[in-house]
């Protein structure tokens, strides 16, 4: 087995006390030092303020702390690498959010929160908040590129079977997936780069997916791969060109034209959720879908490489836990 730039005994070594986590934090996101103030965006002119006694500092509480804090010249104000990321106003040690974060970035499954919970003594509520303030960094870029080339786009539908609802529910089992009340999730695939991109989608109509299309592909420049569904005669008309494969008719594969990869990605994505999260609500499944969009897009890269990648992501991207509870 190839070996990683990190790993969990490495991380141990590496950052023993909580100071050497905010260094190994800022060598991640820096490269050392701050080129510019994360309030301000003032460039230079950033100093760190050394500890009276070189080791700690006394916080406003009165308890005494390792966090590293830096001083900007323009805009007269303290800041730390923390400051406008995921991690901002955290109450849990830097050293297990390094050790978490990798933890995530390595599991192909993902990670539930009663394990974090379980191995670094933390509260459920707190390991709930803490993993999915780093599925909030692992959502892509908002001014990613578009799609072109040749793109998959096939859909499915998350939630329970209606077979196995309680007794007390009288719903009527659907007939059909225009009928159910799952989930429906549409997802496109770049087949040269393997770029996952998935969504909620209120169905699975052509009206409703032509604009999710529009949104991620430059239809002029775009082969469309699909599978029968009448929704796609909707949004033919706007690709460059339109190739299906017919399931009805036992075809599958007809040379590059399938929808294999996204079979193979809703595949893993409803085993990862069934198997290790159980449920997951519909106000947080989009959160879901971008980490499994993630973890897809960059499994080829090694798990060290997927932790640089999403530290890169953390600024500006911080989220509070009243809303995300729904207590706001």
């Amino acid at each position: 087995m190839a070996k990683q730039e990190f790993s969990i005994r490495k991380l141990a070594d590496l950052i023993p006390t909580e100071a050497d986590a905010y260094r190994f934090l800022e060598e991640l996101r820096w490269s050392g030092d701050p080129d510019a103030c994360p309030k301000c965006g003032g460039i230079g002119r950033c100093s760190f303020i050394k500890p009276a006694n070189g080791v700690n500092r006394k916080t406003r509480t009165g308890s005494r702390s390792q966090r590293r804090v830096w001083f900007c010249g323009h805009c007269r104000k303290q800041f730390s690498v923390l400051t406008d990321t995921i991690f901002h106003g955290t109450k849990i040690s830097i050293r297990t959010w390094v050790f978490v974060i990798f933890e995530f970035c390595s599991a192909k499954n993902s990670i539930s929160a009663w394990e974090i919970s379980r191995k670094y003594e933390i509260t459920n509520e707190s390991a709930w908040h803490m993993l999915h303030r780093i599925r909030e960094a692992m959502k892509r870029e908002p001014l990613a590129a578009l799609f072109s080339g040749q793109v998959q786009a096939d859909e499915t539908w998350i939630g329970g079977e209606p077979r196995y609802r309680h007794a007390s529910d009288k719903r009527e089992p659907a007939r059909n997936y225009a009928q159910t009340d799952k989930t429906p999730v549409f997802a496109l695939v770049n087949y040269e780069t393997r770029e996952i991109r998935s969504r909620l989608v209120a169905d699975v109509t052509g009206k409703t997916l032509l604009p999710a299309i529009q949104e991620q592909v430059d239809t002029a420049r775009t082969v469309l791969h699909t599978d029968g569904s009448k929704s796609y005669l909707t949004v033919a008309p706007h690709m460059r060109d339109h190739e299906w494969v017919s399931h009805e008719t036992g075809e599958y594969v007809r040379g590059e034209v399938s929808t294999n990869i996204l079979e193979g990605f809703f595949s893993q994505l409803k085993r990862s959720l069934d198997g290790t999260h159980h449920h997951v609500s519909i106000e947080h499944l989009d959160r879901y879908l971008g980490q499994f969009d993630f973890m897809y897009t960059y499994c080829k890269r090694t798990d060290s490489e997927r932790m640089r990648i999403l530290i890169d992501r953390v600024a500006g991207r911080r989220l509070t836990y009243k809303p995300l509870a729904g207590l706001s």
